[in-house]
């Protein structure tokens, strides 16, 4: 199918200019040629050509645009002409004239005019004549359409040969070769077919990458065109790789190159052929295998708890384990911050799917358990998918599970981290702690979860299952069954679904392989729910224990989208189908694991039909059930249908080749297995259709006869009845090599069919398979694109705008294809909706690309390339399909009826469809496959053995489709049928026989591998490699003791046989195998790695000549599991052998090596240029070297190699005296090749020399890439420096860090005087600041000068840091932010743009201006400050390698088990020194400098490396973050340090119970360099009794830092004072030092020159003069000046470098027990002198500060409007006997109470009381330390600090009862509300709204007076106001207090008056008639009258029956 248009010409133009056309179709353009200077007529005459897959609907439109065309600007539109093809489609052909329309839809005068065809599926189109085949093949009647030119094959990348197996008509071979052509040609066209000038192919750009390799992990055939095949000028736009050049100078320069896509070439690169798919390199599956993990957990506190005067405990709980925080006493709001560790060793699965639960409890006391309060739950996969894996500081919501209806329960701050091994995790300084006060905008959610989330209803029904396996593991059942012989189904299923912590169970149904349940289990959970999976298993009910069948996991993401357009969790009704352990049932299942969901299954187990649905539940509907209980229900079956039509599946294989089988499973015949579902599942035996059709079709007859009255039609008579064939014939194998066996599949080829019925939901998977091929290829092309980067090859940002306009049209073609979905009625909503998201999600990301594609420029590359991968990301998420449909296929090898080994095929990636797009990839192709180990067998080694390598080709389709199955084979064999199939033409074969061979050689160039593993002990290995092709395996030479072997050998595979037609092995040659093994002397070569790789290949009738051979030597990735395991760097040719034999073939020239024997090395015009090369290596010394087999290491040297030649290092004599070279230089020359690529790694090998001539290898490093090390002369045109100008740099003094605009880089040769300057106005707004700053601001008073020590400008500094870190935070989020902008209005149109991408510098200049003013409203004198790293200072200053670089000695073998022995074990020592690599000869003018020592080479200006004495003084200013060691959660830390033989345990001073100890002390150790080098700083835990724990340590090179450019033995400050806190610490001044670099570095300076100025090379600085000493004298002084050069020295030209500035770091510690998990960090310097200087100071004192003794003195004057609890017994009135209590948080047991105010009628309370408290405080850090044990058993105090905060609370006193609790406040004393003046001003905002008000600190105040309200919830949890307190706040220092001390209560000194209360209390004593009138009337009215009722009752009774005889005798005896 194809449509076809003819542009003719298009006339009216106006004026003069370059004219070019666009035509579009279907998302797919093409450009013509460019018309220059045509006036009013363009003559096109081009023909386009658009291949269909699917037929063309009559609305759809073609689309032509015409554009001026402009070399420099973008093309301006003339105009368009669109046309709706409803004619087109219907006539076939239609010849038009029109005018075109403008941008308006108005019509102009200019008209086009064209002709357009349509060729349908079935090629009804009229007549063609001869030269409209557009140059298409011409068609021979033998069928073999070969292309004229080369490159249109290859650039199609499909053959066009025969497929014509025997018994099928010619014509239609025709015209399928037809169609081919057509869909191939899609691919091809792209909108710019046009490459800019000089862009030319590189041969690399032509290749296939596999894999993510960093080099290619394969090569697929490459191709040049010949040259002398000129084209028409007016041909269509099949695009050539030679012609790209032409066309650009034909049109005289093309387009520029930024607009230009290499789409196009792409052609090449995807995957050249059509027949073979890409094998998979990793081997080793990684899923189920157990890693470590920590869960850290940080209780902070908690907030607005609901209840009254609780006791709260938190208990967090990560899986099954839990643990408790301490118990704070009656509080809402308790502060425990306290830090939990959980440790795991499981596998990812596992340990994401554990729930983090964290539950506040209201514990009361040992008797009752508390109640819970509210609990918050969430996954660990949620957290580990965070940035950093972790939460920092947030709140979680505490809701109540048990009672839905309520609202939220409180809130609890925490931070939540999971590290897995080698993730570090980088604590993030946020803002100060206000900021984390706004609880909402800081909740412990993922992005984009609504802070408000409801509960919901997650209903899952389980409807029923089929395909249970026959299995009983109770023996019991077996003999029941010999006994009785009773042969039921032995299984009882039921369904167990896990979600968020919760299990629910179906009920069991006995005995059934089809159970059915039709039941639905209810969870109840938050929604959305923090937990991503539900786990859904089925389980067979057993007596003695239930084992897992199969288990599913529904990943809730890909169920649902949380997009304003989104849905809701919805699935199925749906099959999913269940993988585990294999069908074979003994009573032990070593895979039993693989059931639980843990690992790849290894077979089909079970499908089960479930449907899911979430209803969100309305709380505040009364009828709601608001128990969180798992409920299981009865649920509505379904209807049989509702999942799909039933129809029957075909599915062919074919085994093309079965070789490299392990030779371990022995010589026992051999044969595959192949199954889907459990059709050919040779134990469950196969299901036949008929029983099988029935059962689906319910009991209704009719039906079934429909069905197969049906089939009959279909196929019955064509088929006979198929039977399936699932397993291939067994068969002896044969032996390859030592290793390897292969079966003799040589010219027959076994098959395989299976019938199979399945419903019928291919969309589904068609729609994944399409957007799989987008993911695939952009895959692909970022591979190149990150190879060009790699490389180096020019232009890689075209070929990014390639693979953004490639993965453009891509998406739209989605959108095209899953539209006209046409909407079958067993579609689920989940369908639906997946398919509406997909759409936009797809078309959105085309779109983007499209923008992207523009933006893409050299310098954007990088990032724009990040965007790119997330789209990679999105789309594989996208494509993973939910509901199943038909199961994977599984392809077992048995051996002698052994299960041995399998690969599993996903069914999508082989399911056939008419459609290419989304056929699967691996449909109808030849599929290398790679069985492996099932299970655990697979883990480690025994994973990375290849068990088998299979060649298959693979078709499902439905039964229907299945006249194509054998289209993909390669071509040229006859089928042969069982007997009963011989003369049905669709009848699948058993067999193929190839009846047409090619012999070919191969010839593999092995050139050398580098950064191989370390097999051996010794940590070297004996490389040597194994090369495998079809079914023969050569071996290159065993190179001994090396990891980058050269091996430079050519091997040669002679009569190489391969199966087919010769023209498909030209594009589509079989893959080779390459294994790299070490050579033992004893028991087998161990395994290294392997890869894979596709040869070049030459027929016999091509020429042996440029540009494809000789072939180019290319890295190939080494895998080893799934880790990469180095590179292999070689080329493969495989050469047809013509009817002449081997003479034709090049010959093998190559100086044969005498001595290398029969070795044959690689040709000339393969292997590498070389030229000449000097490598100078520094010898410093050897450190920290280990034993060898138990012995010291005494005498070692080292030996450098390099490709062949190397050098050896002087001897050291005795390496404990000193470990350093006396010869520092030494070099050797060596041929290296031009390209530096291909350089071999430098092997550095350090030896122990013994005695008699005996060496042993110590340890030994390969420097894998020299390109850091080589060293490139300087231009001579571009003078080094300009030194001519001065540049001025003038330093204010006092510039604030936030000024980002002031910092000015500067040119080296610009001659600018740059002023460094303030603005005008922040001087004013300063100013003004000073003045008047308002009325709040005049409170705070300026911090006097001797107050301030080191910890205030530590403090200071982390304020800076935490700022700076905010603005790069902030920063980068708006450039995010613009950055999406850009995409989103990208599409718009450009031009705005660039005026947008203007505005916003100047809103950041606006938004970095106020900033500056932070600072000083804080505190207006500026404390000096100095650097906060928040890393080690190594990573900050590159290692200090700046010129001394250390190399790491490894030994040993890697481990088996990877994962386990990591780098750091096998160290053995470390060598110093340093490489450098240069061609020679170099420029003589190098040697003609001042002070050249020829001695060292280019290692200029070194320094002796004789010993050297040096004083190391270490401070350790703090840890945080310590892992706890002890039991309690809590470790009582140390300081340790060791350097050398000094030992220094600080242990006597360890701080008790603390995981965040301030140390603030120094060490001063005196050190002998080189030989005491490692500084090592531990942190131990002290325990009483036992050994003290190690918590985490960390090691210093002190060695590098010294010797280090950047000056790290005392940090730079940032100003020179010589008295007060920041007194110059270094014993040289900053002249000294200043003078000192300038001699170093042959710097011209410094000149000190009048009026502050100094100049340095051409540099000027300007500065201050004058200094201040302690008594206030100033003198003059050049330190500033100097201190200015120093603090800019990295502007100084050539010697410049940053000098390490005065700092505190933060060191990770790290615990060797556990590697790569940090275990806190430790903040901490070190300073170094050496002794031969003058003696430094004393160290400065950075003691932790004491806390400052405070006493606050709290009178309560009085109450008001307190609530009224109690009714009064006699007078009946409400009242309260109220009392107040209070205390210091943290201080509950020190509490005070008020006496009581009894009987207060109206709330009001008078007191006059005072409570007096004393405490500890910490001014910088606003926290109260209190010390205190812990409990009566704890041996000493613990140290908390706690935010100071006061409580008061008011109380009602009850004599017999507990005394009831009214309300309470809480007071921050550091800012509070301003009390109110009156009590009638005083209100509840005062407590909700404090964001409002203005606070205050009594820390500032001193004093203060004023009313505050009591606050508690009401039953509805709103806060109320309670009662109001009329309190004053004093607070006084110690000194203070002694002087004017008061005493508590009322008492004496300074006493309160007695409150005058009102004695209502016995008011009934005084007044008795009212009390008596009250009690009367009111209270006990009603009784009264009720008692004097009842005695008048009484009365009248008892007269009754006093009356009742005597009347009783007078009525009887009638008296």
């Amino acid at each position: 199918m194809a449509l076809l248009l003819h542009l003719r010409t298009v006339s009216g133009l106006r004026g003069k200019a370059d004219r070019i056309a666009k035509a579009a179709f279907r998302g797919l353009s093409f450009y013509t040629r460019v018309l220059e200077n045509c006036e009013d007529e363009a003559k096109f005459d081009e023909t386009f050509r658009w291949p269909v897959a699917s037929n063309i609907d009559g609305n759809e439109i073609l689309e032509i645009q015409v554009f001026n065309y402009s070399k420099v600007f973008t093309n301006r539109l003339i105009g368009t002409f669109r046309m709706v093809l409803q004619k087109v489609v219907e006539e076939g052909q239609v010849e038009v004239t029109d005018t075109l329309i403008d941008d308006n839809n108005s019509a102009i005068q200019t008209s086009i005019s064209i002709e357009i065809r349509y060729q349908a599926l079935d090629g009804t189109v009229g007549t063609w004549n001869d030269k409209e085949f557009l140059e298409t093949p011409s068609v021979h009647s033998d069928g073999d359409g070969r292309y004229p030119l080369e490159t249109d094959s290859l650039l199609s990348g499909h053959q066009q040969g025969s497929d014509i197996s025997p018994g099928k008509s010619n014509q239609q071979s025709t015209e399928r070769s037809f169609r081919r052509m057509e869909e191939d040609e899609m691919y091809y066209h792209s909108e710019d077919e046009l490459l800019g000038e000089g862009d030319t192919l590189s041969q690399g750009s032509l290749n296939t990458r596999a894999g993510k390799g960093v080099f290619s992990a394969m090569k697929l055939g490459k191709a040049r065109p010949s040259k002398d095949d000129h084209r028409r000028q007016d041909e269509p736009a099949v695009l050539e790789a030679e012609d790209l050049d032409r066309k650009a100078l034909r049109q005289g320069g093309g387009l520029e190159p930024d607009t230009i896509s290499l789409a196009s070439v792409t052609a090449v690169t995807t995957n050249v052929s059509n027949k073979r798919s890409k094998p998979d390199i990793k081997m080793e599956p990684s899923a189920g295998r157990p890693m470590d993990y920590q869960v850290s957990i940080t209780i902070i506190e908690a907030r607005q708890l609901v209840g009254l005067n609780m006791d709260p405990v938190v208990c967090v709980e990560v899986g099954e384990e839990k643990k408790y925080t301490s118990m704070k006493e009656s509080t809402n709001c308790p502060y425990y911050n306290e830090y939990f560790v959980f440790d795991f060793h499981v596998s990812p699965d596992v340990m994401f799917d554990k729930i983090i639960k964290l539950s506040v409890i209201h514990s009361k006391n040992l008797l009752r358990s508390g109640t819970l309060v509210g609990s918050f739950k969430m996954d660990v996969g949620t957290v580990y998918t965070q940035p950093e894996h972790q939460f920092y500081h947030k709140w979680a919501i505490l809701s109540d599970p048990e009672d839905l209806t309520a609202g939220l329960k409180g809130y609890l701050k925490c931070d939540i981290a999971v590290v897995g091994k080698g993730d570090n995790i980088k604590t993030p300084h946020k803002a100060n702690e206000t900021d984390e006060d706004d609880i909402e905008g800081n909740l412990l959610l993922p992005d984009g979860v609504p802070p408000e989330r409801q509960w919901a209803r997650f209903y899952i029904k389980i409807y029923r299952a089929e395909g249970l396996p026959r299995m009983n593991t109770s023996i019991m059942a077996n003999v029941k069954k010999a006994l009785i012989g009773e042969n039921k189904d032995l299984v009882d299923p039921y369904v167990q679904v896990v979600f968020a912590g919760q299990k629910g169970k179906t009920s069991v149904q006995k005995s059934s392989y089809e159970p059915l349940w039709n039941e639905q289990i209810v969870f109840t959970e938050m929604f959305p729910p923090l937990c991503k999976r539900i786990k859904i298993q089925i389980r067979d009910s057993d007596k003695v224990n239930d084992v897992a069948i199969g288990t599913h996991f529904i990943d809730l993401r890909k169920i649902s989208n949380e997009g304003d357009k989104g849905f809701l969790p919805t699935f199925g009704p749906a099959w999913v189908n269940m993988y585990g352990s294999t069908r074979n049932y003994t009573l032990m299942d070593e895979h039993q694991e693989l059931n639980e969901g843990l690992g790849e299954g290894v077979s089909f187990r079970a499908r089960l039909l479930m449907s899911l649905a979430v209803e969100i539940l309305d709380t505040s509907n009364p009828e709601i059930n608001s128990s969180t209980e798992v409920q299981v229900e009865q649920a509505t079956s379904i209807a049989d249908n509702c999942t799909g039509k039933m129809e029957e599946f075909f599915l062919f294989g074919a085994f093309l080749e079965a070789t490299m089988i392990d030779r371990k499973i022995g010589d026992k015949p051999i044969n595959f297995e192949v199954t889907i579902g459990n059709y050919g599942n040779q134990i469950d035996g196969m299901t036949k259709p008929i029983r099988r059709r029935k059962k689906e079709g319910g009991d209704g007859d009719e039906e079934e006869s429909e069905l197969l009255h049906n089939s009959s039609e279909d196929e019955g008579d064509e088929d006979g009845e198929l039977v399936s064939v699932s397993s291939s014939p067994p068969m002896k194998p044969l032996v390859t090599d030592r290793n390897y066996f292969h079966l003799p599949y040589f010219e027959k080829k076994p098959c395989i069919y299976i019938k199979s019925w399945w419903q019928d939901q291919r969309r589904r998977l068609y729609n994944a398979n399409i957007m799989d091929k987008i993911a695939d290829k952009l895959e692909e092309g970022l591979n190149d694109v990150q190879e060009m980067i790699k490389t180096e090859k020019p232009h890689p940002e075209r070929r990014l705008r390639g693979v953004l306009e490639e993965l453009s049209s891509g998406c739209l073609r989605f959108v095209t294809l899953a539209d006209k979905d046409q909407h079958h009625s067993s579609r689920t909503r989940l369908d639906r909706e997946r398919l509406k998201s997909c759409m936009r999600e797809l078309e959105n990301m085309g779109q983007q690309a499209a923008t992207l594609r523009s933006q893409v420029k050299k310098n954007t590359m990088k990032d724009k390339l990040k965007l790119v991968q997330n789209f990679l990301q999105k789309l594989r998420f996208l494509a993973d399909e939910p509901q199943h449909t038909i199961p994977d296929i599984f392809i077992w090898m048995m051996s002698n009826n052994k299960r041995i080994a399998y690969a599993r095929i996903p069914s999508k990636d082989i399911l056939y469809s008419i459609v290419d797009e989304e056929m699967g990839k691996d449909c109808a192709k030849v599929k290398t496959i790679f069985l492996k180990l099932p299970g655990k067998r697979g883990f480690g080694p025994a994973g990375w053995t290849v068990q088998a390598k299979m060649e298959m080709y693979l078709w499902l389709g439905l039964n229907k489709q299945r006249k194509d199955f054998l289209g993909g084979l390669p071509c040229g064999f006859e089928e042969k049928k069982t007997a009963r199939g011989q003369n049905l033409p669709s009848f699948p074969p058993i067999s193929l026989l190839y009846t047409k061979k090619q012999v070919f050689q191969l010839r593999a160039h092995m050139y050398q591998a580098r950064s191989l593993f370390a097999a051996d002990s010794s940590g070297l290995s004996d490389p040597f490699a194994r090369v495998f092709f079809i079914s023969q395996s050569q071996c290159t030479e065993v190179l001994n003791e090396t990891l980058c072997p050269t091996w430079d050998q050519l091997l040669v595979f002679d009569n190489v046989e391969l199966y087919g037609e010769a023209h498909e092995m030209r594009d589509d040659p079989p893959i080779i195998v390459i294994e790299i093994y070490d050579q033992d002397t004893v028991g087998k070569a161990d395994f290294m790695g392997r890869t894979f790789a596709k040869p070049v290949v030459k027929m016999s009738d091509e020429q042996y000549c440029p540009p494809r051979f000789p072939p180019q030597l290319e890295y190939y990735q080494i895998y080893r599991g799934n880790s990469t395991a180095g590179d292999l760097l070689a080329a493969f040719e495989l050469l047809q052998i013509g009817p002449g034999g081997k003479s034709d073939l090049p010959p093998i020239d190559g100086p044969m090596d005498i001595d290398r024997g029969p070795i044959l090395p690689v040709p000339l015009g393969i292997r590498p240029v070389l030229s000449k090369y000097r490598v100078e290596i520094l010898f410093w010394g050897l450190r920290d070297l280990k034993r060898v087999n138990l012995a010291q290491v005494d005498r070692p040297r080292v030996d450098i190699e390099c490709a062949g030649r190397g050098v050896q290092s002087a001897l050291i004599q005795n390496y404990k005296k000193n470990p350093n070279f006396s010869t520092l230089v030494k070099w050797f020359e060596v041929d290296l090749p031009e390209n530096e690529l291909l350089h071999p790694p430098l092997n550095i090998r350090v030896v122990d020399c013994r005695a008699f001539g005996r060496y042993t290898l110590v340890g030994s490093h390969a420097v894998s890439s020299l390109r850091k090390f080589i060293y490139r002369p300087p231009d001579k045109k571009a003078q080094h420096w300009n030194m001519t100008g001065e540049i001025v740099v003038n330093m204010e003094p006092e510039v604030p860090i936030k000024k980002m605009e002031t910092m000015v880089k500067l040119e080296a040769n610009s001659d600018a005087v740059v002023k460094v300057d303030v603005s005008e106005e922040e001087k004013e707004k300063k100013k003004k600041k000073k003045k008047g700053g308002g009325g709040e601001e005049v409170e705070e008073e300026e911090p006097d000068e001797s107050m301030l020590d080191w910890w205030s400008k530590y403090f200071a500094s982390i304020e800076t840091m935490k700022e700076q870190l905010r603005q790069q935070e902030a920063a980068a989020a708006e450039a995010e932010e613009k950055e999406e902008m850009e995409i989103a209005e990208g599409s718009k149109g450009l031009v705005r743009n660039k005026e947008k991408s203007k505005i916003p510098k100047d809103d950041k200049k606006k938004k970095q201006q106020p900033a500056p003013e932070l600072p000083e409203k804080k505190n207006k004198q500026k404390i000096e400050e100095l650097k906060v790293f928040n890393k080690e200072l190594e990573t900050e200053f590159d290692n200090f390698e700046d010129w001394l670089h250390t190399f790491n000695l490894l030994r040993g073998k890697i481990g088996d088990n990877d994962d386990n022995a990591t780098e750091e074990e096998r160290i053995v020592g470390r060598f110093k020194g340093s490489i450098c690599v240069y061609k020679v000869p170099l420029p003589d003018d190098i040697a003609k400098e001042a002070g050249y020592e020829p001695s060292f080479g280019m290692f200029q200006g070194i320094p002796t490396n004789d010993p050297i004495n040096v004083l190391v003084r270490v401070y350790i200013v703090r840890a945080t973050d310590l892992h706890p060691a002890d039991i309690n959660g809590k470790a009582d830390p140390y300081i340790a340090i060791k350097l050398g033989k000094t030992d220094i345990k600080d242990k006597e001073n360890y701080i008790s119970k603390q995981l965040n100890p301030v140390f603030g002390k120094s060490f001063d150790i005196e050190a002998t360099f080189p030989m005491e080098s490692m500084l090592t700083v531990a942190v131990y835990d002290w325990d009483l009794v036992g050994t003290d724990d190690l918590i985490g340590e960390t090691k210093i090179d002190l060695e590098n830092r010294y010797y280090s450019k950047h000056r790290a033995t005392c940090g730079v400050s940032q100003t020179y004072s010589i008295h007060g806190y920041n007194t110059w610490r270094d014993p040289m001044k900053p002249s000294q030092i200043l003078s000192k670099l300038c001699k170093e570095g042959k710097v011209d300076g410094p000149h000190f020159g009048p009026g502050g100025r100094v100049k340095v090379a051409n540099r000027v600085f300007t500065g201050p003069t004058e200094i201040e000493d302690e008594n206030g004298q100033k003198k003059q002084t050049d330190e500033h000046l100097a201190l200015a050069v120093l603090r800019h020295w990295e502007d100084i030209p050539r010697a410049g470098c940053k000098l390490v500035p005065e700092h505190v770091e933060t060191r990770p510690l790290l615990n060797p027990d556990k590697p790569g998990i940090e275990q806190g960090r430790l903040e901490m310097w070190v300073d170094m002198f050496p002794m031969d200087m003058p003696a430094p100071g004393p160290a400065i004192d950075i003691s932790p500060r004491k806390p400052k003794k405070y006493e606050l003195r709290v009178i309560v004057w009085n109450t008001d409007e307190v609530i009224l609890e109690d009714d009064d017994y006699f007078t009946g009135e409400k009242s309260s006997d109220i009392f107040v209590r209070g205390w210091l948080k943290g201080q509950q047991e020190d509490k005070q109470d008020t006496d009581v105010h009894y009987h207060s009628l109206t709330g009001e309370g008078n007191f006059n009381w005072r409570y007096i408290f004393p405490f500890d405080y910490l001014m910088a850090e606003e926290k109260i330390v209190i010390s205190k044990k812990e409990s009566m058993f704890s041996w000493d105090e613990t140290e908390y600090k706690i935010p100071a905060r006061l409580t008061l609370q008011v109380w009602d006193a009850d004599h017999f009862s507990a005394d009831d609790f009214l309300g309470a406040i809480e007071l921050d004393l550091n800012r509070f509300p301003r009390g109110a003046k009156t009590s009638k001003q005083c209100s509840l905002e005062m407590v909700t709204n404090e964001a409002d008000l203005p606070m205050i600190s009594i820390f500032k105040q001193k004093r203060v007076k004023g009313w505050w309200p009591f606050v508690a919830r009401d039953e509805n949890d709103e806060l109320e106001i309670t009662g109001k307190v009329e309190a004053e706040l004093h607070l006084l220092t110690a000194e203070e207090a002694e002087k004017s001390p008061a005493g508590l209560a009322r008492n004496e000194p300074d006493p309160l008056e007695k409150p005058n209360r009102p004695d209502t209390s016995f008011i009934w004593f005084l007044n008795p008639l009212k009390s008596i009138k009250y009690l009367i009337c009111t209270r006990y009215k009603w009784l009264i009258i009720k008692i004097v009722l009842a005695l008048l009752l009484l009365f009248m009774v008892a007269l009754f029956l006093y009356s009742m005889p005597g009347y009783m005798v007078k009525k009887l005896l009638g008296a």
